[in-house]
């Protein structure tokens, strides 16, 4: 089968389609026939650098999430032909994952989907809006009358958290860096858009003197600590995204740097369930919500797809289709 297996880090430029043996059903595990996946910053952080670690095997097929049918449902419950998606559980880093023709999976990390969304839509879904979706509704706990911040707006698990909110009738507020991508939250949901140039807290207490209820930190360990100064008391900061490319934090001292009252949280997507996949689609299906897509390449195309999101110019999921 045809596969895009990392063989050594570097620039977009080392990731090329070549010929692989296609793998075979086993017990525990079930073969999905790929019909389309999305890009996520986790593959571009292996095939940057995260490749040489100790714990990771080269060469390794990348990707942490895909969109297929049942080619071989082994000793599961599934039926061949079935539509799934499928998302972590090690996908793409303990063993080899979805920039591939099939891809052999783990049962528990694979789920059924009652959805009439196209391939490509599909495949916009799983990884980002899961982790919207257990973001907003497991840990930040979200209700209609929220006034929720999503800091790192215009990145794919943003946009997601922006419609998913909405869906909910939240009050959101998203920020961006760039002035020029304040059209692109406002069309996808936000009903207030910051720009985040430093003066951010500025703007969010312009319009709400006594702070918000809840904010979705995607940008990390960079803004957390501003991030929990913005909300009031009872209110719930859930850390989950890392686009500040910093993952930890020097001399925290949690008794200061958490304020009295409010709650610090946060979301990881390594365990879904069917439950949890099937109120996200019921969601999505209610309201009828579609995925905001940047571009879709071909497999053949993998490299010019890295090199875009690397380049913080895609405004959506970026999507390769099979």
């Amino acid at each position: 089968m045809k596969a895009v297996a990392l063989k050594h880090t570097g620039t977009p430029e080392v990731l090329t389609v070549s010929e692989v043996t296609k793998p075979k059903a086993k017990p525990g595990w079930i073969l999905i026939e790929v019909k389309a996946f999305g890009l996520n910053r986790s593959e571009l952080m292996m095939r940057e650098y995260e490749g040489d670690a100790p714990y990771i095997q080269l060469p390794r097929i990348l990707g942490i999430e895909c969109v297929g049918i049942i080619e071989d449902s082994s000793d599961s419950h599934f039926k061949r032909g079935q539509k799934v998606v499928a998302l972590m559980g090690g996908m793409g880093r303990s063993f080899d994952g979805s920039y591939a023709e099939y891809a052999l999976i783990p049962t528990k990390n694979v789920f059924s989907v009652n959805t009439d969304l196209s391939w490509e839509e599909l495949a916009a879904i799983p990884e980002s809006y899961y982790t919207a979706w257990g973001s907003l509704f497991e840990s930040l706990q979200l209700k209609s009358d929220d006034i929720l911040l999503i800091r790192g707006g215009t990145s794919a698990a943003g946009l997601a958290a922006i419609q998913l909110a909405k869906a909910t009738g939240t009050t959101v507020l998203a920020s961006t860096r760039k002035e020029n991508k304040k059209a692109l939250l406002l069309e996808t949901g936000a009903d207030y858009v910051l720009i985040d140039n430093g003066t951010l807290k500025q703007q969010l207490y312009s319009l709400y003197p006594q702070g918000i209820t809840k904010v979705l930190e995607l940008i990390g360990p960079v803004t957390l600590f501003e991030s929990l100064s913005l909300v009031k008391k009872n209110g719930i900061v859930c850390m989950t995204g890392i686009l500040g490319k910093k993952t930890t934090i020097d001399n925290f001292y949690p008794i200061k740097d958490i304020p009295s009252g409010v709650y610090l949280t946060g979301f990881v997507s390594n365990t879904p369930t069917q439950n949890a996949i099937d109120l996200m689609f019921s969601l999505i299906n209610k309201h009828q919500l579609k995925p905001r897509i940047a571009a879709v390449f071909p497999m053949e195309d993998i490299a010019i797809a890295h090199q875009l999101m690397e380049d913080n110019l895609a405004n959506g999921k970026v999507i390769i289709t099979l």
